[in-house]
């Protein structure tokens, strides 16, 4: 999904493009290869290939791409822009985020915890667009943590080819050992954890229980780092101007999701907050005619819309005069 969201704009504006795909899920690549050529594109087209970082870094050093969109982590951003440097190739980020969800006292509280909380745990956590930190208003704190908990304490985590299981393992061991150092010292610095472990039993592995925490500040690295994992923190705010502090108070900004009957009081906080894109009562959703964008640690340049084919062209004009 990741991919083809910058792969088919490309190739539809008369790109050739040459994917290299994340070391963990080599066969992505090649799949995504097997239907482009089994619906009519050349092999020459679009490639599959298979890189090492340094070998990478020295194509993208020696201008072999025209254009190079990378989504990953800030440290892989730094380092596609180290080796661009020089070369004014143009180089589009995607690199990560910490997307907060604000819901405020008119909001539709039940709307707000099912979509708040799926955003937090779908996939395991695992989406550049997932919900990472939850702020409601003080008078719904109380009842949104109490739904959210009943929400998290009906998963069940397991294998995801079990038609059963609601939650599957992280993509790998040291993605979930980050998400329990996160959540390990939260607690340890004041946090309430909402879920007992008792509920999921689990190995040390992969396989991460899904956590809801409280009494969360953002001194704690929860509320800061990208955590990628079934982890969410839960703060009461008093008030908008609260919110849109908190929200802002983060080094990443790909997406916000607003909670709110006031389409104007919405926009009025979407203006102040510094992000790519703001849901009003949803999250994690993308529509192909806006621009996928982000600012500080999330990167910059945009996908699809019409500023993702403008990335993705090279303007050229012609003078033309008869003799």
């Amino acid at each position: 999904m990741t991919a083809i969201n910058t792969v088919a704009p490309a190739l539809i504006a008369g790109n050739a493009v040459m994917l290299k795909h994340a070391s963990q899920t080599p066969l992505v690549g090649e799949r995504m290869a097997a239907a482009f050529y089994s619906a009519g594109i050349p092999k020459d087209v679009f490639q599959n290939v298979f890189l090492d970082h340094q070998t990478t870094s020295d194509l993208i050093a020696d201008r072999a791409f025209g254009f190079v969109n990378f989504t990953g982590s800030v440290g892989g951003g730094k380092a596609m822009e180290r080796a661009a440097a020089g070369t004014f190739t143009g180089i589009g980020l995607e690199l990560g985020g910490k997307d907060p969800g604000y819901v405020m006292d008119d909001a539709n509280l039940d709307a707000a915890v099912d979509t708040l909380i799926d955003g937090a745990m779908f996939n395991a956590g695992q989406c550049c667009c997932g919900i990472e930190r939850i702020y409601v208003h003080e008078s719904l704190f109380d009842a949104f943590v109490q739904k959210a908990v009943a929400i998290v304490n009906s998963y069940k985590l397991g294998n995801p080819l079990d038609l059963e299981t609601t939650l599957g393992p992280m993509a790998h061991v040291r993605f979930a050992d980050e998400v329990r150092a996160q959540t390990a010292e939260a607690i340890a610095d004041g946090a309430t954890a909402q879920i007992d472990p008792a509920r999921f039993p689990q190995d040390g592995g992969a396989y991460l229980m899904p956590q809801i925490l409280t009494d969360v500040t953002h001194d704690m690295r929860v509320m800061r780092d990208e955590s990628f994992g079934p982890v969410v923190g839960i703060m009461s705010v008093k008030d908008d101007a609260e919110a849109i502090r908190l929200m802002n108070d983060s080094n990443f900004g790909l997406t916000a999701s607003l909670w709110t009957q006031d389409t104007k009081r919405a926009e009025a906080i979407a203006d102040r907050i510094e992000t790519g894109t703001v849901f009003m009562n949803r999250a994690d959703y993308l529509d192909p005619g806006l621009c996928w964008t982000g600012c500080k640690d999330t990167g910059r340049g945009g996908g699809l819309s019409v500023i993702g084919y403008h990335n993705l062209t090279r303007p050229k004009s012609y003078h033309l005069k008869k003799a």
